[in-house]
């Protein structure tokens, strides 16, 4: 767990009123403040999901948001007496989830940088993305769970986690943000904060909010994929994603490499934080696939078994490995799959350790 935080979380006494929100009354936060644990705990517990996708957003992984969520609550129970109800508990709670993230990031200074080393596989002139060896991705599971326990979406609390605001693509860009550049973007586009209240949260003055925002928008424009149009807030997976990832997991299936060539674009990459290496172009990729299926190869590490999932509103796929003599499939990666025009432009593949949090066992038996 990230550290518990202190007293002066740079938070004032709780004065900003939501201008939208919903206000809680009554005996649960007068319980609150008076220390019932319980109470807290019940109030707390509705937020947790979705406080843990604002701490995604601010800090772009998914082990440090569960850590974030925890120190939150942590320190909103030791701030308790602050809480006067003048605005809702829910705004009070993302108000000190933001500033323990800003804290956490102050702590550990990070940024993107392009990789410095050529792809292990593909040409050594290829274009070099971002890296960001921190990131990780977001189960689609848990975004559902987040709408579902949202109030109706015409309702001044409601919770709507768009595609464009959660995928990967934009995840990475809003990590060129300095982090209060990145929490008044979140804050006001993302959650829709009036400016007052953004700088209230942020103990900056209305104009700076103004200012940072202007900044972060353009900034944000310049590290978004060009096709950004293409996004459709609130969509689900399209009906081209869902048969890409039929035809992909075909592939998968038979081992036919020769089938994927429609399926990627040219300038394919592949990128694994943390990890250092990544993978550039289409011919060089499906000649490693190749490779990794074929049991005469140098590279084969036994037979693939693969499971369709969803993250950050994207297709992914979960794979094991069983390895020559092992009895059971272990979990090896898992692949987020950026589509345009019905290719695959991207792959983002990420620890085995992270299948918990998608709700898939780290082994499994013969399909």
């Amino acid at each position: 767990m990230v550290g518990q935080g202190d007293a002066s979380d740079g938070l004032p006494s709780e004065r900003f009123g939501m201008a939208a929100g919903r206000v809680e009354e009554g005996a649960p936060v007068e319980a609150v403040r008076a220390g019932d644990r319980g109470a807290f705990g019940e109030l707390a517990e509705r937020h947790r999901r979705e406080l843990q996708v604002h701490c995604y957003r601010m800090l772009g992984s998914y082990d440090e948001s569960e850590d974030l969520v925890q120190e939150t609550f942590l320190r909103a129970w030791r701030r308790r007496e602050t809480f006067e109800g003048r605005s809702t508990f829910r705004a009070w709670l993302y108000r000190i989830a933001t500033n323990a993230c800003l804290d956490y990031l102050e702590r550990h200074p990070r940024a993107p940088r392009p990789y410095t080393d050529p792809p292990m596989v593909g040409a050594a002139d290829a274009p070099r993305p971002q890296r960001l060896p921190w990131l990780q991705p977001f189960p689609d599971r848990l975004l559902d769970a987040v709408e579902l326990a949202a109030p109706g979406k015409s309702e001044p609390d409601a919770v709507v986690v768009e595609k464009e605001t959660i995928e990967l693509a934009f995840m990475v860009a809003i990590q060129h943000l300095p982090p209060r550049q990145r929490a008044v973007l979140v804050l006001r586009d993302v959650l829709g904060w009036p400016a007052p209240e953004t700088a209230g949260a942020l103990d900056l003055t209305v104009a700076a909010v103004k200012s940072a925002l202007q900044r972060a928008r353009a900034t944000v424009r310049e590290h978004l994929p060009a096709r950004r149009s293409e996004w459709a807030p609130g969509a689900d997976a399209t009906a081209a994603e869902r048969e890409l990832l039929r035809r992909y997991l075909g592939f998968l299936e038979h081992r036919d490499v020769g089938a994927l060539v429609d399926m990627f674009r040219d300038d394919v990459r592949v990128t694994m934080p943390p990890h250092p290496i990544w993978f550039a172009g289409r011919e060089q990729l499906l000649a490693r696939l190749a490779e990794l299926h074929d049991p005469t190869s140098p590279y084969y590490i036994g037979e693939w078994s693969d499971v369709p999932t969803r993250a950050n509103r994207q297709p992914a796929v979960a794979h094991y490995v069983r390895a020559p003599g092992d009895d059971v499939y272990r979990a090896q990666v898992l692949d987020v799959l950026h589509v345009e025009d019905g290719r695959i432009v991207a792959i983002t593949a990420f620890m085995p350790h992270l299948f918990a949090a998608f709700a898939l066992p780290l082994t499994r038996d013969r399909p």
